[in-house]
């Protein structure tokens, strides 16, 4: 197993514009999302650079964490902590061939930087999607607290088999709805839906070992052990009719 050169990495905010043409061109969603605080990882190429007396570094990857959905985010964690104090990371990405632990060492640092120039947020939440085929291993192998597979059930929708399928939060402004019912009433085509696997939960807690022990014992969610399984099933997929 080879290593990153950790000598060679270093890590900084950058702006979200940049941040986003990254995610959108290379992350397997192709879709930015809620962005407050964007980390870029850097590395050190050896050549010097070619305007300013000191070392070349590239952008080859990129953090992101966003203020979670829902006025109940810090809730979903413990009593103890306010949605204000909670950071989602919604998006990570990273060049292949700079290492096999380089996920892991990015993570860390950010949640670092995190505890130093974000002080006020107290912990972190993110989901894994089973559908990607991910249950979680890169927060498993930081130490985050896993809760299980938790959320409503949500479906998606396409409205041209040929067409990708689209989340029910991304046709609502369209319909005015997800149900499906209603939406029947309202096409005069046939459209095709499936159920999403719920993804699975972990949080991450960046206080302090005392406030840590007082988080840890109220809980909302209990602490489970990690999945293990990549393996996921065929979705199944229902064509509806519309409802004349």
């Amino acid at each position: 197993m080879e290593y990153c050169n950790t000598s060679k990495l270093s890590i900084r905010e950058i702006n979200k514009k940049t941040a986003k043409k990254m995610i959108v061109e290379n992350h397997y969603s192709h879709l930015w999302t809620k962005c407050s605080v964007a980390l870029g990882i850097f590395y050190e190429t050896g050549n010097e650079h070619a305007f300013f007396d000191e070392a070349e570094e590239k952008l080859i990857g990129v953090c992101v964490f966003g203020d979670p959905v829902g006025r109940s985010s810090g809730e979903s964690i413990s009593p103890l902590i306010d949605r204000t104090e909670v950071f989602e990371l919604t998006r990570l990405f990273i060049f292949d061939g700079y290492g096999n632990n380089i996920e892991s060492w990015f993570i860390s640092q950010s949640m670092n930087w995190l505890r130093k120039n974000r002080p006020h947020i107290r912990a972190l939440v993110s989901y894994a999607d089973p559908k990607e085929g991910h249950p979680g291993t890169i927060y498993q192998a930081t130490n985050w607290i896993y809760q299980g597979i938790i959320g409503n059930t949500t479906w998606s929708f396409k409205f041209n088999e040929n067409d990708r399928w689209k989340h029910g939060r991304t046709i609502f402004p369209y319909y005015g709805t997800n149900d499906i019912e209603k939406i029947q009433r309202q096409v005069k085509e046939p459209f095709w839906i499936r159920k999403e696997p719920r993804k699975h939960r972990y949080i991450y807690l960046l206080t302090s070992k005392k406030h840590r022990k007082k988080i840890m014992k109220n809980l909302k969610y209990p602490i489970l052990d990690y999945p293990k399984s990549r393996d996921f099933g065929e979705l199944e997929v229902l064509k509806m009719e519309p409802i004349r």
